[in-house]
């Protein structure tokens, strides 16, 4: 959850009393007192003049990294190990070759189904080449010339018989002959047909078997591409969990390894019901700006990052809606599971003054500053300070704009003090 320095309502009675009796002190020793030794010079501190001005209002929120395109590496083929050839941690590349199998079962399933191939070709060129109906065409074509021979026997053997010139057995030899000629034509046209169709029964059929026996080797092909594993993407590896010799399949529960894509690194982090209210109203969905990761050392991250998602539902447990979000991670410094805080700009105030947050001094719950008058004297002043911007602090009660406080050397300083003033030099940013 957020959290937000929220303005005190008041201060309290104590508090106040404290200031009283600091302000009535120091006023008593700057009427009869120094602050130091006798003839001491003042203390050399360094002094601001408070100006209001316009300031951004940021917000943190626990965040953790994760790895949203991570890849689990399986085998595509049942096999053994034979070798791994990658470090595990090391960063690879996509189809850098991680693990071998023993090819040998795959070679020979290559061999078979291509010889199988081999085998249905030349049986489908022997179909096509259809020796068999040529055999039977021809056969129909030595009874159809037969046939004739017989027809014309018949035709010259009619007359010769009404003319005596031949005798009737002759004529009933012809005519028996050509009746067998006829039965002899018709039974090799009928093969003839039979034989076309046996033989373009016999080429789809042989066709259909080339074209399996291509699927076999291809698929054959396919698994000994398989039987090396490649990477399947980019990224940084884990250790292999399954050794050399060790047995693979395709369904196996556990993955021979893991490969993390860290560039760009995924963040998620919950914002409260009421924040996500708060930027539907204004028509986002999330942040708009860009974000900032803050490390579990403190540091920030270099790269800025922008929410890409926010998820469709509120978790009613803890009344928070996750945000996620993409950061270039292009030198790969984040790992997945890091924890750390994004800060999210909310909000921005106009016009008001703020202090860096070593001006401030704690008395029990009390805020205090020291400013310096026209006298260059200290002066304790009780502040209410409201929300907290970088190393700023928003002072919502108790300065005016053109008064000088204390920054730096408050320890050397009492209440009353005269005081040296010396102009203090904000830092630039990323300083």
């Amino acid at each position: 959850m957020p959290r937000k320095t929220r303005p005190a309502l008041g201060l309290p009675y104590t508090a106040v009393a404290l200031v009283l009796v600091a302000v009535l002190f120091q006023g008593c020793r700057a009427n009869g007192e120094r602050s130091g030794p006798a003839g001491a010079p003042p203390p050399l501190v360094t002094v601001m003049v408070v100006q209001p001005r316009s300031v951004a209002i940021f917000s943190d929120f626990a965040a953790q990294t994760y790895a949203r395109n991570m890849v689990d590496v399986r085998s595509r083929v049942t096999g053994y190990v034979d070798r791994w050839l990658f470090q595990p941690g090391a960063e690879v590349a996509a189809g850098e070759v991680l693990y071998v199998l023993d090819l040998r079962p795959f070679e020979a399933a290559v061999d078979q189904a291509r010889g199988n191939l081999q085998q249905s070709e030349a049986d489908l060129d022997f179909a096509r080449k259809q020796v068999s109906l040529l055999q039977a065409q021809a056969s129909l074509a030595s009874a159809e010339a037969n046939l004739v021979k017989a027809q014309q026997d018949d035709e010259r053997l009619k007359p010769l018989v009404a003319a005596d010139a031949a005798s009737q057995q002759d004529l009933d030899a012809a005519v028996a002959a050509l009746r067998a000629a006829e039965e002899t034509v018709k039974a090799n046209k009928a093969n003839v047909e039979q034989t076309a169709l046996s033989t373009r029964t016999q080429i789809a059929s042989t066709g259909g078997r080339v074209e399996s026996n291509k699927g076999a080797l291809k698929t054959a092909e396919l698994n000994l591409e398989y039987g090396t594993i490649r990477a399947p993407i980019g990224g940084r590896i884990g250790d292999t969990l399954v050794p050399v010799g060790g047995l693979v399949t395709p369904t196996a529960a556990q993955p021979l390894s893991t490969i993390v894509p860290l560039d760009p690194i995924w963040v998620r982090f919950q914002v409260t019901e009421s924040e996500y209210l708060g930027w539907a109203k204004r028509g986002q969905r999330s942040p708009a700006g860009e974000l900032t990761l803050i490390l579990a050392d403190g540091s920030e991250f270099p790269s800025k990052g922008r929410v890409t998602d926010t998820l469709n539902q509120v978790d009613p447990k803890t009344g928070t809606l996750e945000l996620q979000a993409s950061f270039p991670n292009p030198r790969h410094t984040l790992l997945p599971g890091q924890f750390g805080r994004i800060r999210v700009q909310v909000d921005e105030r106009k016009d008001v003054i703020v202090i860096p947050q070593k001006a401030v001094q704690q008395i029990q719950s009390m805020q205090t500053v020291y400013t310096v008058g026209a006298d260059n004297k200290a002066l304790m002043r009780p502040i209410v300070t409201g929300n907290r911007t970088g190393e700023l602090w928003i002072v919502e009660q108790g300065l005016k704009p053109g008064e000088r406080i204390i920054v730096e050397g408050q320890l050397k300083v009492r209440p009353g003090a005269t005081v040296e003033p010396q102009p203090y030099r904000e830092p630039k940013p990323g300083n």
